[in-house]
């Protein structure tokens, strides 16, 4: 059963990148400044921890352009043993410390300071037990209450549709996860946040993933093109890279999946590739 429920999950995951790519491709292509066409570059890797042969890999896909400034769209599915240290930090990784792990992570960095920047990620992680986690939240440099509402009011009608706990549980869950203690601030407008997701129903919790990330085409669209028009300046834009340094500052102390990917010898590029392009202290 587990190993069936690895392969519709790593297609799944495949599928949504494909699906995802190509929305974000047509908003950037049809709103350039250029007549040039944009796309992605893409750059597979292999897992090379252990003594195996095959211990896994991905594909990392990275796009620079005028809409997005800098969007990264990475699958990978791993497999092998956590280190002595990590594995205690595992649920259910036993003595031998297996694990098999795939998943979806988007991180999306926008050109315009009034359009949010957006993360979404889901996961399915098998040890001697197995969960999903994920979720989606948006980070603005500007305060825009219409954007927030569209984001949580989808989210809650989406959640509503599986379980009627599910948004304020996972809605509080994301507040709390991203957070910046020694900043005493969140790092955006929220959104869902879910770990460790196993009810005992695999069909139940993989339909929620899947339409967390149907959520994701749908809300992200709307707010990118409702504000892609809005002129903005540079004061603006030197505002959105100082917000893109608790960004950065989140992702490199305290952000799980970062320290998962680094301490299962995952591609640097490929975890590191949440960064914005370009962030300021002042």
């Amino acid at each position: 059963m587990i190993e069936k429920q690895k392969i519709i999950t790593k297609d799944w995951f495949e599928d949504l990148r494909k699906e995802i790519i190509k929305v974000f491709l047509d908003i950037e292509n049809n709103n350039s400044r250029s007549s040039k066409k944009n796309n992605f570059n893409f750059k597979k890797w292999k897992r090379k921890s252990g003594n195996t042969k095959d211990n896994g890999g991905g594909t990392m896909g990275i796009l620079y352009g005028d809409v997005f400034e800098k969007v990264g769209v990475n699958v990978s599915t791993v497999h092998g043993k956590f280190s002595s240290k990590f594995k205690k930090q595992i649920p259910g990784a036993g003595k031998s410390g297996k694990f098999w792990a795939s998943g979806i992570s988007v991180v999306a960095h926008m050109n315009s300071p009034f359009i949010p920047s957006f993360h979404f990620n889901t996961r399915f992680i098998v040890t001697e037990s197995s969960w999903f986690g994920g979720g989606m939240d948006m980070t603005p440099a500007f305060k825009d209450i219409k954007n927030k509402n569209t984001l949580h009011q989808n989210l809650k009608k989406m959640c509503d549709m599986h379980n009627k706990k599910y948004y304020k549980k996972f809605s509080k869950e994301c507040d709390e996860y991203f957070y910046l203690p020694h900043r005493k601030e969140t790092r955006g407008d929220g959104g869902i946040f879910f770990d460790r997701l196993n009810t005992k129903r695999f069909e139940n919790d993989f339909a929620f993933v899947k339409d967390t990330g149907k959520s994701f085409i749908e809300i992200v669209p709307k707010i990118i093109l409702r504000n892609i028009k809005k002129k903005w300046t540079k004061d603006d834009k030197r505002k959105q890279e100082i917000k893109r340094g608790r960004y950065a500052e989140f992702n490199l102390l305290y952000d799980r999946g970062t320290k998962f990917g680094l301490e299962t010898d995952g591609n640097i590029d490929a975890i590191l590739m949440s960064m914005p392009p370009k962030a300021i202290w002042k």
